[in-house]
């Protein structure tokens, strides 16, 4: 069945796509007055980063992460994503300010990005030393980079018509969703250049960031800027967060099934690492990573999207994938984009909500070697020179602009918005000028106006934290979900020490543990 014969047939239930859920989870470092990352250690304000599911940290002390609840429709989850940001402005120390980019702040060296502590319980410890093993494996600088992540999941509802629909005679639910998410997956991958392209707002970075690359091929914007002309986000590139030569350490994931998918990451997982091994696994004693193998955990596998489950309380990531099955998409390549106030905007997530159901929907082969070759080059391409006229994209073994090939797949996604509310169908048209006009693109915009304004990154970045300092300041509080968020501070302190008085393994026999439960 063809996209529109397929998009034809769910009309009938296309209200069971109302239910579908949206989470959003966004990074931003805590800066301080200088304009560098902070030094001081994770507010108490915010309660226990171990335990507090709404304010945490991510790879720094510095680093927070606010996480929305998984939510019915875009309006809800921009209205609990703006709420946590007023709650985070409200609690910083005065001194401080949220950074509103990927690419991070003014960076003093390796050792002024703290890594965060998440307490003396072994689960705590775990997550700490995981963290040391990022720093040491790849730097603490690649770490500090923040973004975005989209997270999605079709209703139950919507996954029992489209199975009636398109295998009536298949009465195992588990497999049909395993096997459609992973065909969405790869068609993500497949099509998923076109994220950094239209959302991308990283074209430019503090020279700071880049004092330990020997070799790069950045220009200078300015004394303290260097950028790309016709780049989209840089934090994308061969500079920003990934695996440093991951295919000569023989990791990478395998997306045409659920089966090969968990089988390439455990194997990555069991399979030791000579560079990692000089490391050491410990030093005078402390640990330096969590193991010497490829992958410490899975989520050290840096994707522009993953397979999620639904992890219920001491549930190993994998292990959860194999028995409960997929569970919801996770997006990881947004850029927060300084010009939006929370760093993504509602036409945003209803593109996202009209791509993903593209994705699913559109025919999905399994990925040959060559086109996965093709798809790293893609992706590549359009983080380094993606608003590059006439540029020039691969697919399936033959090139193509990438104005006939975004618009080519715009058609889809306009069919698909169909299925979805006329304001998704609004927001869709909205963005698809992007395609013919790359100067509506976010990293155009920026670019522009830092030239206009005759400002380099930090400085034309920093005006924005300033501006929702004072926005969130001046914001009348929602004491109703101040006070939600209170009880979540409090309870959370109250979990992280029960934990750590509860102990019974020491972290030795904890980690051992571990890793033969993700069999």
């Amino acid at each position: 069945m063809n996209l529109r014969n397929k998009i034809q047939s769910l009309m009938p239930f296309k209200e069971s796509l109302t239910s579908s859920l949206i989470g959003i989870e966004k990074e931003g470092l805590r800066v301080s007055k200088d304009g560098s990352i902070s030094q001081t250690v994770h507010p108490e304000s915010f309660g226990s980063a171990l335990k507090n599911t709404t304010i945490t940290t991510d790879f720094s002390e510095a680093l927070i992460e606010l996480v929305t609840q998984p939510l019915m429709g875009a309006d809800k989850v921009m209205d609990e994503l703006t709420k946590i940001h007023h709650y985070v402005h409200h609690h910083l120390p005065l001194s401080e300010r949220f950074w509103p980019a990927s690419m991070p702040c003014v960076i003093r060296g390796q050792t002024n990005i703290p890594i965060a502590n998440y307490g003396n319980s072994n689960l705590g410890m775990m997550k700490t030393v995981y963290r040391r093993g990022l720093a040491n494996r790849y730097g603490s600088v690649m770490q500090s980079i923040a973004g975005i992540h989209f997270n999605y999941s079709f209703s139950a509802e919507f996954w029992q018509s489209y199975r009636e629909l398109m295998s009536p005679d298949d009465s195992d639910s588990k497999s049909f969703i395993d096997l459609n998410y992973m065909g969405l997956t790869r068609n993500v991958l497949r099509y998923g250049w076109l994220i950094p392209y239209l959302f991308g707002a990283s074209a430019t970075v503090c020279k700071s960031f880049m004092h330990d690359y020997h070799e790069h091929n950045l220009e200078e914007f300015d004394d303290n800027t260097l950028y790309l002309p016709y780049a989209t986000s840089l934090r994308m590139g061969d500079i920003g967060y990934q695996n440093s030569q991951e295919d000569e350490k023989g990791v990478k994931a395998n997306y045409n099934s659920l089966y090969h998918y968990i089988h390439s990451l455990r194997a990555a997982m069991k399979t030791s690492c000579s560079d990692f091994e000089k490391i050491g696994l410990k030093k005078n004693g402390e640990y330096q990573q969590l193991n010497t193998n490829i992958l410490q955990i899975a989520n050290e596998y840096y994707s522009s999207v993953r397979p999620k489950p639904i992890l219920y309380a001491n549930d190993r990531p994998l292990r959860a994938l194999d028995k409960n099955g997929i569970g919801y998409i996770e997006i990881r390549s947004l850029d927060i984009n300084p010009l939006l106030e929370v760093g993504i905007d509602k036409k945003q997530i209803q593109f996202l909500e009209a791509f993903l159901l593209f994705c699913l929907l559109e025919d999905s082969p399994a990925i040959s070697s060559s086109e996965l070759f093709e798809i790293d080059t893609n992706s590549v391409l359009v983080a380094h020179k993606g608003r590059k006229p006439g540029l020039m994209l691969n697919h399936l073994g033959k090139e193509l602009p990438l104005l006939d090939w975004g618009e080519e797949i715009f058609a889809g996604i306009k069919q698909c918005s169909k299925l979805l509310s006329s304001e998704h169908q609004q927001s869709v048209e909205n963005i698809s000028i992007r395609i013919k006009n790359p100067d509506l693109t976010p990293s155009a915009i920026m670019l522009n106006e830092m030239q206009h304004q005759e400002k380099g990154f930090f400085e034309y970045i920093d005006q924005f934290s300033h501006k929702n300092k004072e926005l969130y300041k001046d914001k009348i509080v929602d004491k109703n979900h101040f006070a939600k968020l209170d009880e979540v501070v409090i309870s959370s302190r109250k979990e992280q020490l029960e934990m750590e008085s509860n102990e019974v393994m020491n972290f030795d026999e904890f980690l051992e543990d571990y890793f033969a439960n993700d069999a």
